[in-house]
């Protein structure tokens, strides 16, 4: 459960920096949705289960409530899931 967990927080990260500093911003300049468009459900889908399985593991891992938030709010940060694979799910 926890390997799942850390592809898909891997995944999560990416295709957020991906859409946030890519398709954003060519959105925006050139006004050219496509990107957003591309990316935008994969990256909610994956932001979706990063926030279930972390709820679902908590358990397993036996986070607290403030490592459990902590997990949780770097789900909206900029590389905060690759933080959380290095500080929390590391094998």
């Amino acid at each position: 459960m926890k390997g799942i967990f850390r592809i898909i927080a891997f995944l999560e990260g990416v295709s957020y920096i991906l859409l946030l500093f890519i398709a954003v911003p060519i959105k925006y300049s050139l006004g050219d949705s496509t990107y957003v468009k591309l990316l935008g459900m994969p990256h909610g889908i994956l932001f979706v289960a990063y926030l279930l399985f972390a709820i679902i593991i908590k358990n397993n891992e036996k986070w607290n409530k403030t490592e459990l938030f902590i997990v949780l709010i770097c789900s909206i940060l900029p590389f905060g899931t690759f933080y959380i694979d290095k500080k929390y799910l590391k094998i």
